[in-house]
């Protein structure tokens, strides 16, 4: 079992809440992505590729503030450097640069934008954010300091 390491600092005890909340957001537009380009490229129905396109649109801007939030919470918490969190470090931002050449991609006007390279980077993009998402798990680190009620 891991040992968990008690977060001190008022920097480090600020941005790690905000990182827990805005995380999930892209990973699950990631995902999200995946699905809208797995039906465009079996309908061809223009409006699967519009809605990918705004979905990674999404999860671009707010994987933008959470890797801000990460970036300042690796720097300020030792516990995150030293064990798994480079891992996770890496592999959110491989997923956002994947996911960023992906929105390019998806650029491009019509089938091609999907078929088969677009679809190949949204699934290389979210299986890398959910490999961030495994490697957040094996952090031994309490993110949240839960303090008893005064009676």
């Amino acid at each position: 079992m891991a040992q968990t390491i008690e977060r001190v600092g008022p920097v480090a005890s600020f941005t790690g809440p905000i990182y827990l909340l805005l995380f999930p957001i892209p990973v699950v537009c990631f995902l999200g992505a995946v699905i809208t380009d797995s039906v465009y490229s079996s309908t061809a129905v223009i409006e699967w590729l519009a809605f990918s396109e705004w979905l990674l649109a999404a999860g671009l801007f707010f994987g933008l503030f959470a890797a801000i939030a990460l970036l300042i919470e690796f720097i300020a918490n030792d516990s995150v450097r030293v064990t798994i969190g480079w891992a996770h470090l890496v592999l959110f931002c491989a997923a956002l640069l994947a996911e960023l050449g992906n929105s390019f991609h998806h650029t491009i006007d019509g089938w091609t934008a999907v078929v088969p390279t677009g679809l190949i980077l949204s699934i290389f993009g979210s299986l890398l954010a959910v490999g961030a998402v495994v490697t957040l798990f094996r952090l031994p680190v309490t993110w949240v300091v839960t303090r008893e009620a005064r009676r």
